[in-house]
Formats: structure tokens, C-alpha cells, sequence
């Protein structure tokens, strides 16, 4: 008897390890999900509006439904996801008021990176930052449209990196995020143009140690960004039924 509960005891410790290594890869699991979701959305494969098919997500990735619904949970903090009383979860759609917040914020926030980077960015750090501005040009002339929208907002992100603030970086990151899906709503007509000359200016500002023009450039930047968006009532229908339409015709 003592000895089928000292091989029991044993056993016990193996059972927890194969239960931890479960949960560990459900979290793995749910963060590929996450990541999935929100670069899809950050690019404009999924339009706001567009609803998310739990089961579609479970089939892919092998996971249960309460895996799936951890990773949509955190882009519903996000406010990248919204989910809707007896109809599901789909890609948030920002109201106007929200879109004018969110375009202050970061104003505000870029503000204070480029104090940051202008006193912690190393000259080296500040080359690579140019690199990647001469990297925009290029995709720019050359490359399709997924990549122009991945690399110029890879620029802020970047930028902020070096302004060594994780906080701000993060903050940074998810006002980006939803911005894009005010873009996609709100775009009065979408234009060639990832912006990669005001990056470029902005850096070689940085370079000479002048915070003043370099926050001005950014703030006629973010302002050509924003002068192509309409906030009105009804124009984020109107996107939504042209892109009903272009699928469709």
C-alpha cells in the first residue's frame, strides 16, 4: 500500500509538468493569434466592421474556442475588436469623436519622443533611423501597397525605441494601431504617399541637434496625415458600402 502511494506521489509531479506545458502553449498559441489579428488589421486586410470567426480561428490554429477568445479579449482592450450583444466580435469601427481624440494623443506623444530621442539617440542610432527613411523611398517607388503601410508606421515605432521609453513606445503602438482603422474608415481618398520625405527631414533635424524643427516637421506631418480624413457622419458608411461594392463588382 505505501509504496502504490509513493509511485502515486511520483506521479503527480509529471501530470503538473504536462498540464504547465499545456497551458504555456495555449499562451503561445494565443499570442500568435493576437499578433495574427493585429497585423491583419494594422495593414487593412480586416476592414472595420468586418466580423471574426471564432471557429475559422480555432480550425487554423488547433486550439479551442477559449483559447481564441483570450487573444480577442486582449485586442477588445486594445479597442481594436469590438464585440456586440448577440452578434459576435468584429474589428472596431472608432466614432468621430474617438478619431479626433486619438489624432491629439498623438501629436501629444510624438511631442515627447522626439525630446527623448533628441537626448538619449546615439548618432549611430540616428543613421539607422536615416537607413530606414531611405528604405521608405525605395518601397515607395517600387513596392507594393502592404509594405509602404508596414514601414511607415514602422518609422514612429522606431522612433520612439530610441527615445528609450517602453511605456511610450507601447502607448505609441496601440494609437498607431487604431488610427489605422480610422484611416480606413475615414480616408477621403487614399494617396500614394507613405510620407518617407517628412521622415527623412525629421531625422536629419534630430541629426543637427535642432528639437524645435524637428517637431514642427512632425506636426506637419501628422497634419498631412490628418487633412486626409473626413470626420463626418456617414462617411464611415460610405467606405463600408464601397468596399462592399469593389468586392462585389
Amino acid at each position: 500500500m505505501k509504496r502504490t502511494r509513493r509511485q502515486s506521489a511520483k506521479a503527480a509531479p509529471k501530470t503538473n509538468g504536462h498540464a504547465e506545458a499545456a497551458e504555456n502553449n495555449n499562451d503561445d498559441v494565443s499570442e500568435r493569434i493576437r499578433a495574427t489579428l493585429a497585423a491583419a488589421i494594422g495593414e487593412g486586410a480586416l476592414k472595420p466592421g468586418t466580423k471574426i470567426l471564432e471557429d475559422a480561428i480555432a480550425d487554423h490554429f488547433g486550439v479551442s474556442r477559449t483559447v481564441v477568445r483570450g487573444a480577442l479579449g486582449v485586442l477588445e482592450s486594445d479597442h481594436l475588436l469590438e464585440r456586440k450583444k448577440n452578434r459576435g466580435t468584429f474589428v472596431a469601427e472608432p466614432g468621430i469623436e474617438e478619431a479626433k481624440a486619438l489624432f491629439e494623443s498623438r501629436r501629444k506623444l510624438e511631442h515627447v519622443i522626439l525630446e527623448l530621442v533628441m537626448d538619449r539617440a546615439t548618432t549611430e542610432q540616428l543613421e539607422t533611423l536615416e537607413a530606414l527613411t531611405l528604405e521608405e523611398e525605395h518601397i515607395h517607388r517600387h513596392g507594393d501597397e502592404k509594405s509602404k503601410t508596414v514601414l511607415s508606421g514602422k518609422f514612429h515605432i522606431v522612433l520612439a525605441d530610441l527615445g528609450g521609453n517602453a511605456v511610450l513606445t507601447e502607448v505609441l503602438t496601440k494609437i498607431v494601431a487604431r488610427l489605422s482603422l480610422v484611416m480606413a474608415l475615414y480616408e477621403e481618398e487614399k494617396q500614394d504617399d507613405c510620407g518617407a520625405d517628412h521622415h527623412r527631414q525629421i531625422v536629419t533635424a534630430l541629426k543637427a541637434k535642432d528639437l524645435a524643427k524637428a517637431q514642427h516637421l512632425m506636426d506637419h506631418h501628422l497634419a498631412d496625415i490628418e487633412g486626409r480624413v473626413r470626420l463626418t457622419e456617414g462617411q464611415g458608411d460610405r467606405h463600408t458600402f464601397m468596399a462592399v461594392l469593389e468586392n462585389f463588382s
